[in-house]
């Protein structure tokens, strides 16, 4: 039998991943060393992994943020390689 969701289901899902992701984790233009932004994107993947595994569900906003904190560790290194090999 396929369960569907719904959506207040759907909605408290995203709340808690919200609640969850603003009390634990810096805004990805605030990060500002490559270990802190591993970090929130290993906890990160982890609650993506266990939303999709226990609903079949992980809101698309998640996703987002995971690409943010790609976005500004591949500037971090960026910025460190030019740092490093300009001087």
């Amino acid at each position: 039998m396929h369960n569907i969701m719904t959506e207040y289901e759907r909605k408290k899902i995203e709340m808690e991943l919200k609640n969850f992701t603003s009390r634990n984790f810096e805004r990805p233009s605030a990060c500002r060393n490559q270990e802190q932004i591993r970090f929130y994107v290993r906890e990160l993947c982890m609650k993506i992994d266990e939303l999709e595994g226990k609903f079949n569900y992980a809101p698309q906003w998640a996703y987002t943020l995971l690409s943010q904190y790609n976005a500004q560790q591949n500037s971090l290194i960026q910025l460190e390689f030019r740092n490093t090999y300009s001087s």
